[in-house]
């Protein structure tokens, strides 16, 4: 009986540990800054890729950071929306000029970050 109440114990800490290390790749904010991401389909831009590759990244661990309760439903509404406008907005610009500009990839990215950091601090 000692030994099950034992494990059962072990078990229960180990989750809680679990649930309290999110290993969550957009908080690695130098790896995504370089992250190199593939063009095809409607993306025609490496720029834009990249930044749709981070978009994506970052929706991911929202989410995975709603589920581990790291986020409130709010928050997390929060990010989502705003990284769907990201990524209109990068769309916008690659429509409009036939590109995404260095200038504006910065820019997005830099609001990426913004938005990770934010998210990686709540863990």
């Amino acid at each position: 009986m000692k030994y099950l109440m034992l494990l059962g114990t072990t078990i229960l800490s180990l989750n809680a540990f679990a649930q309290s290390t999110l290993e969550l790749p957009s908080c690695n904010l130098p790896q995504q800054r370089v992250q190199v991401a593939q063009t095809g389909g409607q993306m025609t831009d490496p720029r834009q890729a990249h930044i749709s590759q981070r978009a994506n990244i970052l929706a991911a661990d929202v989410s995975t950071s709603r589920k581990a309760r790291k986020l409130t439903q709010a928050e997390a509404d929060h990010l989502v929306k705003r990284i769907e406008e990201i990524r209109r907005q990068s769309n916008r610009a690659v429509k409009q000029k036939g590109h995404l500009s260095a200038a504006d990839s910065a820019a997005f990215d830099d609001e990426l970050d913004g938005l990770a950091k934010g998210m990686c601090a709540t863990r």
